[in-house]
């Protein structure tokens, strides 16, 4: 008899009070979560061979600017630190990137742990999403200031989270990806619907 997959995401019991939310909003927040994405979080040297090798495998350059991302395809790569970054990719990928980093980095002094299971992320957006997100974010998010890309480490309703600016191509809103651990994520969740009130009625 063939094995039944009981693999539960951390915000599975939540889904159906976040696409309520979605529903009474009218459109100015929808919220989700994006269960199971592949994270890895790679260290090496910025000016060392393994950098420009490990973007060559992934599809891009790794970014080397604080606070900013890349992207290509299906793979994000986050700016954690100068020698560090969150590579985020689509679902049961960890082993295979984790393949191509470490043939990447070869002999050279380089760290790729696999930490898809220490965090979920929630995908928030519509109009007044930077709104919703200001009332428990103390970074300013304006679109001047916080572009398409852009990411940070940050706190949002007293948890810690890595909050990603990710707006779909043809996307005329604003969307983010809140990544939070496993642990703390119903509690956000319960913030989240609770801080959206004002949009839901």
């Amino acid at each position: 008899m063939a094995e039944r997959n009981t693999r539960r995401s951390p915000l599975a019991g939540a889904a159906d009070r976040l696409a309520r939310v979605t529903g009474a909003a009218g459109g100015a927040i929808a919220m989700a979560e994006v269960p199971f994405l592949t994270q890895l979080d790679l260290r090496l040297d910025p000016d060392g061979p393994a950098a420009a090798t490990a973007g060559k495998e992934l599809g891009l350059a790794l970014p080397t600017q604080a606070c900013t991302s890349s992207r290509s395809g299906d793979i994000d790569v986050l700016w954690l630190g100068p020698d560090e970054w969150l590579v985020v990719g689509p679902p049961g990928a960890a082993e295979r990137l984790t393949g191509q980093l470490r043939s990447a980095a070869g002999s050279g002094h380089a760290s790729v742990v696999d930490v898809s299971a220490q965090r979920t992320t929630l995908f928030l957006s519509g109009p007044r999403v930077r709104d919703l997100l200001a009332l428990g974010c103390a970074v300013d998010l304006h679109p001047r200031v916080f572009g398409t890309g852009d990411c940070v480490q940050t706190v949002l309703a007293h948890v810690p989270v890595v909050l990603l600016r990710r707006d779909p191509g043809d996307a005329a809103e604003p969307a983010f990806w809140v990544l939070v651990r496993a642990s703390f994520a119903a509690h956000l969740v319960d913030w989240l619907v609770d801080a959206s009130v004002e949009y839901t009625g």
